[in-house]
């Protein structure tokens, strides 16, 4: 745990997020003890959507961040807010059934909705541009990804996802390395750090009580008669309910759930501002872009019209060696007319991973519920998953529930060998995606 915390301090430094980031708010560590109806583990966007939903029902929340306000993936990812899930639709439907699977879509079309609805509910200024798009690079991936838009159109009345061609992809991105893709028009991307301090200053608003610096060492269900304890090194909070959302950032609180998840690396660089016109030459819409190959691509532009790319990822947690070169490598094999371009800035972070790809939300106990395995597709999705676990905690589970329902398993090898394990497998899905 150590050394991944020591990876992700050295990867946020050089971050052109938080270079841009607005000015924080000052939230004290915790200090002694408190008591609250919810013990909120985790400050990334999960942890605050709960919080600001429970909080506006009346309910005393107090939220514990280990660091600050999103230092993990919620204020470091691509910034790319997307319907439905990393896994697709397949273990919804394999494991709950075509119905089940249909509401579960619709809950993540729900999920852009409502991050949209609190950005202008709560003025939060996080540069928001509408559009996302999938684009394939070969013909094979060109006729899964038709494959995948039929299949969505026909069982998930999906109709809003807009098949390109490729003169109609080159269209839209000047780049010739795409043959086709997909548009659709109600995803979008933002400054995914930007929003989740929006988020943290609507909770606060709401009357949620926030810490940053105060790392979660234990929790304690509650016993009969007894509330749940949570305990920093300072302090402890009492409560009815406790939400662990600090995925691959809990350490030893949970490690069932940690073995559950897997902490896989993904990188960003950011160029020097291109000017308006030549930003808009490269992607005219402005949206959101990614490939569908095993190990993508993703890339947008900021408000100051950079190049924003981001796609290396590390099984290992190791950051690859001159990142900034290597990431700007993959940039130019899809721009090539960048080659003039400086990189000012190169960063990542980690993302947690399930072995199916699903999210996996679920309970510890009768008083202790989780959120984590977003799996690289959690930018709007959390939102929702905060919503559904303040739904649940208010008593109305159903929807908590589905997602509850799907079964997930430890990755294999044990604490010592499951990240080899799982870097070997990596490659042998990489390999086989080149042949």
């Amino acid at each position: 745990m150590m050394r991944l915390q020591r990876a992700c301090e050295a990867l946020v430094s050089d971050s052109f997020y938080e270079a841009s980031a607005h000015a924080r708010a000052d939230h004290p560590s915790l200090r002694g003890s408190t008591q609250a109806d919810v013990c909120v583990v985790g400050g990334g966007l999960a942890g605050l959507s709960a919080a600001l939903e429970l909080a506006q029902h009346g309910l005393r929340v107090v939220v514990l961040e280990a660091q600050r306000f999103g230092w993990g993936a919620s204020g470091r990812n691509g910034g790319q807010a997307l319907a439905g899930y990393a896994c697709e639709m397949g273990p919804f439907e394999q494991q709950l059934g075509r119905e089940a699977a249909q509401q579960a879509w619709a809950m993540s079309c729900e999920a852009l909705e409502l991050m949209r609805e609190r950005i202008d509910r709560h003025s939060i200024a996080c540069d928001w541009v509408p559009g996302a798009m999938t684009v394939a690079v070969t013909p094979k991936k060109l006729q899964a990804l038709r494959e995948w838009v039929d299949a969505m159109h026909r069982d998930y009345a999906a109709e809003r996802l807009q098949w390109l061609d490729a003169d109609a992809t080159r269209a839209l991105i000047d780049s010739r390395r795409y043959c086709g893709g997909v548009l659709d028009p109600s995803g979008g991307h933002v400054h995914p750090l930007n929003y989740t301090l929006g988020l943290a200053r609507a909770a606060a608003a709401a009357g949620a009580v926030l810490h940053e610096h105060s790392e979660v060492l234990q929790v304690q269900p509650g016993r009969p008669g007894e509330r749940a304890c949570v305990r920093t090194a300072a302090g402890d909070v009492r409560c009815d309910w406790v939400l662990l959302a600090g995925n691959v950032n809990l350490g030893g609180v949970a490690p069932s759930l940690a073995r559950r998840v897997m902490p896989v690396g993904t990188y960003i660089i950011a160029t020097e501002p291109l000017g308006q016109a030549r930003a808009d030459a490269l992607i005219r819409n402005r949206a959101a872009v990614s490939d569908n190959q095993f190990a993508l691509d993703y890339y947008r532009l900021s408000a100051d019209h950079r190049m924003l790319f981001g796609g290396r990822v590390s099984y290992s947690t190791r950051t690859p060696r001159d990142l900034a070169a290597t990431m700007r490598a993959g940039m130019l094999r899809v721009f090539p007319q960048l080659s003039d371009v400086r990189v000012t800035h190169a960063w990542g972070g980690f993302v947690d991973i399930t072995m199916n790809r699903a999210p996996d939300f679920g309970r510890l106990s009768r008083d202790v519920l989780y959120l984590q395995g977003f799996s690289g597709h959690g930018l709007a999705l959390t939102g929702l998953a905060g919503k559904l676990a303040a739904e649940a905690i208010r008593g109305q589970a159903g929807r908590f529930d589905l997602f509850a329902q799907l079964k997930h398993r430890a990755f294999p090898g044990g604490d010592a060998m499951r990240t080899p394990a799982l870097v070997l497998g990596m490659l042998w899905y990489r390999l086989r995606e080149m042949l």
